[in-house]
């Protein structure tokens, strides 16, 4: 008897193992880091900081500090491959990095629809590692771009169909890469387009101005006395224009953190300017409500969105 319920639970541990491993090798088929420059990091300086890995309830959350810039790549199975491709920015402030709940979910989500997502672990802004901070995250957002773009037969994706997402000041880093792309910050000999070809924005820090902005993304990024030219210089909803790429947007009305002013200003603008966009704006949930959602849930309006905008069939 004894030596029955031995081997019983030893085939219920060798079943969990198996699973374990297997679910292993599929995230590692599914993920590939790659590091977003292949030489010098630009804008950076000799520095002793060290990235900090971050936990909550003993799992695995996010980074700090973070001064090693990769992309983590998703690339759907070629058979539900859409050719589309989304370059995710987690939000955390401009102070860490939302790695796991604005990152690796959506990323998921979005392979199991056949979009390819790349998580882009960005620079935090920060003196101490870069010569100018409030440039640092538009260098590597704009690299994701470029590599990306480049590497687009390698991956499947149809080169005009790659997009950039950002969640809180993960959005305000998208909406800049997203009204900027006029002038690269980056290298860029082989004049690669660093325009997105669209914009996916939730909950997003849009504007640096006093009335509107997210106080403690406007400190990290562009120091706590900043001049004035700098603030109307990262205020996005200033730098719409008709060449800005069509956007989706998602806020609550009663969202404490970062005012749905930012997504409704960014909006009009939009409109203004003639460019293609949907906004889901909803009465409570306050910021990051979409944490507390199931995620294809959320996201179903957004593929609704792909959709019709002829970017997914």
């Amino acid at each position: 008897m004894k030596n029955t319920i031995i081997s019983q639970i030893l085939i219920i541990i060798n079943k969990i193992t198996l699973f374990f491993l297997v679910s292993v090798a599929l995230n590692l088929n599914a993920q590939k880091i790659i590091p977003l420059y292949s030489g010098a990091i630009p804008n950076s300086k000799p520095y002793q900081m060290k990235e900090i890995m971050m936990e909550m309830d003993s799992q695995f959350f996010g980074y700090q500090k973070t001064s090693e810039p990769t992309l983590s790549a998703y690339i759907p199975d070629k058979k539900i491959a859409t050719g589309v491709a989304v370059i995710i920015c987690p939000g955390g402030a401009y102070e860490f990095v939302s790695y796991k709940l604005e990152g690796i979910k959506i990323a998921e989500e979005f392979l199991n629809r056949g979009i390819a997502s790349f998580i882009l672990k960005y620079r935090l802004p920060s003196d101490s590692i870069m010569i100018d901070k409030a440039t640092g995250p538009l260098h590597d957002a704009q690299q994701a771009i470029k590599v990306v773009r480049e590497h687009a037969s390698e991956w499947n994706l149809d080169s005009e169909k790659i997009g950039i997402m950002g969640f809180s000041a993960g959005g305000h880093l998208a909406s800049t890469a997203g009204t900027h792309f006029d002038k690269s910050y980056i290298q860029n000999f082989e004049k690669t387009s660093l325009r997105p070809d669209f914009m996916i924005l939730v909950y997003p820090v849009i504007s640096m101005k006093d009335e509107l902005t997210h106080k403690g993304s406007r400190i990290n990024l562009l120091g706590k006395s900043p001049e004035q030219e700098t603030i109307l210089l990262f205020s996005n909803e200033l730098h719409v224009n008709k060449n800005t790429p069509p956007t989706w947007l998602t806020h609550t009305g009663d969202d404490t953190v970062v005012p749905v002013e930012n997504s409704i200003r960014f909006y009009q603008a939009l409109i203004r300017n003639k460019i293609p966009t949907e906004m889901h704006l909803y009465p409570k949930g306050n910021h990051g409500f979409i944490l507390k959602l199931p995620t294809d849930e959320w996201m179903e309006p957004l593929f609704k969105w792909m959709k019709s905008s002829g970017l997914v069939q």
